[in-house]
């Protein structure tokens, strides 16, 4: 079932920076509208620090693509748009075009839950430049913010070592759609559950949910609202146990959960959201187990994320299930992955030029040419990626990092399998990809990362995977590079 369609039924054209517009309008204008060129959608440095990061939002993108369509209110709306000195901004005719135009780019990408890295396209957009244009902003939201959310996830999930997470950010979500994008991204990255109905619904994904402080302060006593709690949701019963002391919640709770059992029902869990979770949770675990509710699973909360839970783990905590919020659906300590989309190459008089944007800083350079990235695997794990051009005939097997020219690897491509990570996803506009499942999406994301070496997995100063642009691809940048600063290429040796 395609659950994001629900959401992106309506036509979202509109939703764009304004200078997507008027780019669009001033290549109709000069009549370049239907020049095709080649965009790709790549970031330049893993979040958060870390070794790797997460492809998420394919399927965003999917549906946003295919309602792609100015709508009538949309050109009334642009029709009375005007310029500071009160001129209007777009044509009629223009207007006139754009209600006419139908989606004919080709796409392709990354599938979502692929361990990715910087540099590497993970969208690639051909088609009418106008066309391509106009995707930039739409595509850049999307792809952003799933992916540095996934990513997030995923550290969660390999530092909490196999337990349940349990995500419940919806109320510290960056709005409606934020948190909705977040806990379906959040879910593929690796939580198991979600506290936001609307996303449960939408995405298919396991809703879970507690009780919160005030429902034991809307009782007289914490073990009379333990009690009416247990007697409304005998099958979903965890018990909040701090509110007040927590030890004092903690046999609170067990008393409750004994007589749960004499009606034969048993009491899933309690909760710990304050304090010394080490500790409290030690104690509970040794309460519980004392009482034997072996089987009482003990959550934790409280501003939690990937180091508060290694640390925990450290201090060999006796938590089960780790409930995560604000610092995974806000991605609290990087606000933004800076995903940028970049024109590669365009067409004149029926060949490829290739393009570059020059910077003073190497690593805001982009990529020419129309790429695709080449994964390589040494007996079931994965070793290196190359990024090379697919116009190029002749490919050799030494790459080059983009950034960093003196590290160079030659790989032993006899000895390697590999894939090719950007699939066809559109072609001439229409849909050629069959979107999989979240579940499929997440498993396919688990057998990834696990075919990667532990040591890009550290959480601090992982090990840099080797991502390199094929020698070829690196000398027509090169090229390019000297081409447009005025210089040339010499082989020759300078003399004094």
């Amino acid at each position: 079932m395609n659950f994001t369609k629900d959401i992106y039924s309506t036509h979202l054209s509109l939703l764009t920076d304004l200078y997507q517009l008027t780019m669009a309008y001033s290549y109709w204008k000069l009549k370049k509208q239907n020049q095709k060129a080649v965009f790709h959608l790549f970031f330049r440095q893993n979040p958060f620090k870390n070794g790797y990061t997460v492809a998420c939002g394919l399927e965003y993108v999917v549906n946003y693509l295919n309602s792609f369509k100015f709508s009538e209110d949309d050109l009334q709306y642009l029709a009375g748009l005007k310029s500071s000195y009160g001129n209007y901004l777009f044509e009629d005719l223009f207007l006139k075009y754009l209600s006419n135009m139908k989606f004919s780019c080709d796409v392709d990408a990354i599938a979502e839950g692929t361990v990715v890295f910087p540099h590497e396209p993970l969208v690639r957009v051909c088609g009418p430049i106008l066309e391509c244009q106009l995707l930039e902003t739409p595509l850049l939201n999307i792809i952003n913010y799933q992916t540095l959310i996934a990513t997030k996830a995923s550290r969660i999930y390999l530092s909490a070592g196999g337990d349940t997470i349990m995500e419940f950010g919806l109320r510290r979500a960056h709005g409606i759609d934020g948190a909705l994008s977040a806990s379906r991204a959040a879910f593929i990255g690796g939580t198991d559950n979600t506290s936001n109905v609307l996303a449960a619904k939408l995405f298919g994904i396991p809703v879970s949910g507690t009780h919160s402080h005030s429902w034991v302060m809307s009782f007289d006593t914490e073990i009379e609202s333990f009690r009416a709690f247990a007697e409304t949701m005998p099958h979903n019963c965890i018990l909040l146990v701090d509110t007040y002391d927590t030890i004092k919640g903690v046999k609170n709770a067990i008393q409750v959960g004994l007589e749960m059992e004499k009606k034969s029902k048993k009491l899933l869990g309690i909760r710990i959201d304050s304090g010394d979770l080490a500790y409290f949770s030690q104690r509970a675990r040794e309460m519980l187990d004392k009482n034997k509710l072996h089987y009482v699973k003990i959550i934790a909360s409280n501003d939690l994320d990937e180091h508060i839970i290694t640390s925990l783990k450290a201090q060999n905590a006796k938590v089960d299930i780790w409930g995560i919020g604000t610092k995974l659906i806000t991605a609290f300590d990087q606000p933004a992955l800076g995903g940028v989309y970049k024109l590669s190459s365009i067409e004149v008089n029926g060949k490829w030029n290739n393009r570059i944007k020059l910077s003073e800083q190497v690593i805001k350079m982009n990529n020419p040419g129309i790429q695709q990235v080449r994964r390589f695997a040494y007996k079931n794990e994965y070793t290196t990626d190359m990024i090379y051009n697919i116009q190029n005939e002749k490919m050799t097997n030494i790459i080059i990092d983009p950034v960093d020219p003196t590290r160079q690897k030659k790989l032993s491509v006899s000895s390697l399998e590999y894939e090719d990570l950007l699939k066809p996803i559109f072609r001439e506009g229409k849909q050629v990809y069959a979107i999989p499942s979240i579940y499929d999406i997440k498993k396919y994301h688990q057998e990834q990362i696990s075919h990667f070496d532990s040591s890009i997995k550290r959480l601090t100063n992982p090990h840099i995977y080797p991502v390199g642009l094929e020698k070829e691809l690196y000398k027509s940048k090169t090229d390019l590079i000297l081409k447009l600063r005025g210089n040339k290429r010499t082989y020759k040796k300078d003399t004094p």
